[in-house]
């Protein structure tokens, strides 16, 4: 089995090294050192990851967050290159590529695409076919909020109904599936997407909030 997801953890853990610790990713407020430091934490601190979810223990999680990503930034980066340890079942290869597909390549453009003169990159079709399924599952969760119905168009994938319509009509995102999910997990301002359908529709879509959150 292919895979992946490590693929793109060691294309990003690459590329943190490559950057060093201060320079700015898509994430908001975060330099390398803390998108580093939260996927550390993501595999290996299940105490501290519960504060995502629980606002009292919210604080917890930052400050701890913050210590690490002002920490030995290298030894960070290497720990989030090994993967999960053998407790978390993200150590399985197939949990991995189910639970951090879209976690990394993401987390890969995050950083790329906050650099200057970036580009997109040119997918192989299998990755393509992989991301596709990916944001098939997870698509109707990241539009939830979205005031408009959505359909999405993959380049040579197909398409998908993610939303009905609500208080707007449908409108239809067109692109290479990496943008897709780019869009959809809210970067919508280095996504590059074509839009079809009502030009008030696609201003409120553009307005709203997607994603997890």
């Amino acid at each position: 089995m292919t895979r992946h997801a490590r693929s793109e953890r060691l294309l990003l853990c690459d590329e943190l090294d490559r950057l060093g610790p201060d320079r700015p990713t898509l994430c908001e407020g975060w330099q390398t050192r803390d998108l580093a430091a939260h996927l550390l934490v993501r595999e290996n601190r299940p105490d501290l990851s519960v504060g995502r979810f629980v606002p009292f223990l919210g604080g917890h999680l930052d400050r701890e967050q913050r210590r690490i990503a002002n920490g030995d930034y290298a030894a960070v980066v290497d720990r989030v290159r090994r993967g999960a340890p053998a407790w978390n079942p993200m150590s399985n290869a197939k949990v991995d590529e189910i639970t951090n597909l879209i976690e990394f390549f993401v987390h890969h453009e995050d950083v790329r695409r906050a650099q200057a003169g970036w580009a997109p990159r040119e997918l192989a079709p299998q990755l393509e076919g992989k991301l596709w399924s990916a944001l098939r599952r997870s698509a109707r969760l990241m539009f939830r909020k979205a005031p408009t119905g959505i359909v999405l168009i993959a380049d040579g994938r197909g398409r998908y109904a993610a939303k009905l319509p609500d208080a707007h009509g449908t409108v239809v995102l067109r692109a290479p599936v990496g943008e897709l999910v780019l869009y959809a997990y809210g970067r919508k301002g280095v996504a590059r997407v074509g839009f079809e359908g009502d030009a008030d529709d696609i201003a409120a879509l553009q307005g709203a909030e997607l994603g997890i959150s």
